[in-house]
């Protein structure tokens, strides 16, 4: 994809949250284009990452960040009790306690977050629910950096590339992880990739990178065969050893079928696709989810102690509907297999 400067047309998925610098920097090796997401990251976090992954490849690498959208609760501006209440029996399970009051912030400051980005002068920008304002599009054109957005739907891909994106990732609703829709509701916006790359290629005039439900060979041949001019792979590369997925996460996409995921606000208040476990299902079927980023700082604690004590069953495993077809454990090895689809 001359557009972005790859020798290989393969882009990580960015796991806000989730990255490592060791698989960013393999697949940007490989001559794909590594992402990493900063999803929380504030602005001396992102340049200490920034300078690890320079240090790790000296190839083109992208810093994916979340732009906010307006429908963001803030502390004080949302009452978490019902919600930390049907948390609260999986807490005492783990033995800890659960979060009280609110902290002063959800979220990091975004201005800050996108300028400690700018100054990082990373490859691309990879922005997901929408795109930052012009002023920051402009500013990461001048210093040489490749913008790329996030699109569910047609008229969410048509947005993207009015605010200046060089490229569009058409995200299928097969992907792992949260639903990047920022136009409508997520759960209306449910568009496969099958149907929706073909659709992204003939409305858009930049180049189309295919996401969601590709794990081998064959998913980027047809994605190619749709139109697109990349692909993005996510689930694939999770399972592997240099991922930062937890070793039950990893355990877990070796063994679930398509149809284990669900696609749940259980984890952060905001639509996700991932395994269907014990933390969803109690969450769910307490009655009453916080809205996003509330309900990610009232299961965090949780969450981070599942993780620490290998509990895959109260962690958030996220996966795609291709997690069968995710079967390598090296990266280098995906990613062969990966190119192994692409027309010559």
């Amino acid at each position: 994809m001359t557009h972005l400067d790859l020798d290989t047309p393969i882009v990580l998925g960015p796991f806000g949250g989730m990255s490592s610098v060791e698989l960013t920097a393999a697949v940007s090796n490989a001559g794909g284009l590594g992402s990493y997401g900063l999803y929380g990251y504030g602005a001396e976090r992102i340049a200490e990452t920034a300078a690890q992954l320079r240090a790790a490849t000296d190839r083109p690498f992208a810093l994916n960040v979340w732009i906010p959208i307006g429908d963001e609760a803030r502390p004080g501006q949302v009452d978490t009790t019902q919600a930390a209440e049907a948390a609260l029996p999986l807490y005492d399970e783990l033995g800890i306690a659960a979060p009280s009051g609110q902290p002063e912030r959800f979220l990091v400051d975004i201005d800050e977050h996108l300028e400690a980005i700018l100054e990082a002068r990373p490859a691309v920008l990879s922005c997901v629910y929408g795109m930052p304002g012009p002023d920051v599009v402009d500013a990461a054109h001048a210093r040489g950096i490749r913008v790329v957005g996030g699109a569910t739907t047609v008229a969410e891909a048509r947005a993207v590339e009015a605010a200046g994106a060089d490229a569009v990732v058409a995200s299928g609703f097969e992907a792992a992880g949260h639903r990047i829709s920022f136009l409508g509701e997520a759960e209306r916006s449910l568009v496969g990739t099958f149907a929706l790359v073909p659709q992204v290629v003939d409305a858009v005039d930049v180049p189309v990178i295919a996401a969601g439900g590709i794990a081998d060979r064959r998913g980027v041949a047809a994605a190619f065969a749709l139109g697109a001019a990349g692909v993005q792979v996510g689930t694939a590369f999770l399972r592997t050893r240099q991922s930062a997925a937890s070793a039950a996460h990893r355990e877990a996409l070796g063994r679930i079928a398509a149809d284990d995921t669900v696609l749940t606000r259980a984890a952060t208040g905001r639509l996700a696709r991932g395994v269907a476990n014990r933390l969803i299902e109690t969450i769910e079927s307490g009655g009453a989810i916080a809205p996003f980023p509330a309900q990610s700082w009232v299961v965090g604690a949780l969450r981070a102690e599942a993780n620490r004590l290998g509990r895959g069953d109260l962690q958030s495993l996220w996966a795609g509907q291709g997690a069968p077809l995710a079967r390598l454990d090296e990266a280098a090895e995906v990613f062969a297999e990966l190119a192994a689809g692409i027309p010559r």
